[in-house]
């Protein structure tokens, strides 16, 4: 029987203005130069704040502007730039790519790492592993590190500021969460962390779906007027913690490799997030894994109360062919990816008349 492995960060924290304190939890990871990375936007929405806390504590560091890509060649770069100015720690700012590119380089340079994500758009944020893709954009692999991050700090008012859209992202990779780890149970697949579910990551990816379910509603409708309740509080939580542990611990299946499919394809589906890619994963997931049309219609219904992507047309997919589809069902069954946790019977084909499938009851 293999070992049972449960992994997490060292410290999260999640908070209304918790940004303001950043310098203070740095100082007490010991780091003195730490290399900052965000992209321009999300810098000029939380630069003022991490300036002012870092002078506050009389803390240097290094900012470095991210590219947008969460590919090797920008991984390199910004490696190489992290060891000629002696960086000691690397502090990722932004979103899902960007948090995975501060991860890698702070393994390439054997750091430690500090996650604030701006969105609650993935649950990216507490693991030790990073999603690499190619400088267009395709998926290439998953990369995993030695440990999680040291410190994963969430702004809950930076979060609730941000386009609401990638707020309902968040929930759908999230509600992916408990649907993938109870796939990976049942066949008994070793999960992202590298052994079995434990108790702990599958009450916690159970836990995860109910929260989504009881307050995505009303949270998604408070970002909306860039308010921060307690519901909001508890699906940030869910999005980026409870998934993030769920998700790694616990196992992932067919919704994130149909996901990783869509990225061989060509067009407008690459300006949908990741989470809305994983939303109609999710329910061809459901398809493939044989739920009663009542249980995938709640999940349905729930999406579309979000404006998550439930046909082949939300997904800029109307015209693909049935070839396409199928081009998306062969990257998602590769040995490379997830589905085998699924079931390893899956076929390219099968992935494509579920994808079809999807559409019709979504339409019905």
């Amino acid at each position: 029987m293999s070992e049972i492995v449960f992994v997490s960060p060292s410290k999260y924290i999640q908070g209304k203005n918790a940004l303001e304190k950043i310098g203070k939890h740095v100082k007490e990871t010991a780091s003195k130069k730490p290399l900052i990375l965000s992209d321009e936007t999300v810098w000029g929405i939380t630069g003022e704040a991490i300036e002012k806390s870092f002078k506050e504590e009389d803390l240097a560091y290094h900012y470095v502007e991210f590219n947008g890509e969460a590919s090797w060649n920008e991984i390199n770069r910004i490696t190489d730039e992290g060891k000629s100015e002696s960086v000691d720690a690397v502090i990722g700012v932004g979103g899902g790519k960007t948090l995975d590119t501060a991860k890698a380089i702070a393994d390439q340079l054997d750091t430690g790492v500090i996650i604030v994500p701006t969105t609650a758009s993935t649950d990216a944020p507490t693991s030790a592993l990073s999603v690499i893709y190619s400088d267009k954009g395709v998926f290439e692999s998953y990369n995993f590190y030695k440990k999680n991050p040291d410190l994963v700090l969430v702004d809950t008012k930076v979060v609730a500021g941000a386009p609401p859209r990638l707020f309902a992202s968040g929930i759908a990779d999230a509600m992916a969460t408990w649907v993938e780890a109870r796939a990976a149970i049942k066949s008994n697949s070793d999960t992202m962390a590298g052994g079995k579910t434990s108790i702990a990551a599958k009450a916690i990816a159970e836990k995860c779906e109910e929260t989504l379910f009881a307050y995505g509603q009303a949270a998604y409708k408070a970002v909306k007027e860039g308010l921060v309740t307690q519901h909001v509080e508890a699906i940030v939580e869910a999005n980026t913690l409870l998934s993030g542990l769920g998700f790694e611990s616990g196992g992932l299946a067919g919704a994130h490799s149909i996901h990783n499919g869509f990225t061989v394809l060509e067009g407008d589906i690459h300006h949908l997030t990741h989470g809305e890619k994983v939303a109609y994963g999710t329910l061809a997931h459901l398809v493939l894994e044989l739920h009663p049309e009542v249980e995938i219609r709640k999940y349905i219904d729930f999406y579309q109360s979000l404006g998550l992507p439930t046909t082949l047309k939300d997904l800029h997919l109307e015209n693909a062919s049935y070839e396409d589809l199928v081009k998306v069902g062969e990257a998602a069954t590769s040995e490379a990816d997830t589905m085998g946790n699924l079931s390893p019977a899956i076929t390219a084909e099968d992935v494509a008349d579920a994808l079809l499938a999807v559409d019709q009851l979504s339409k019905s």
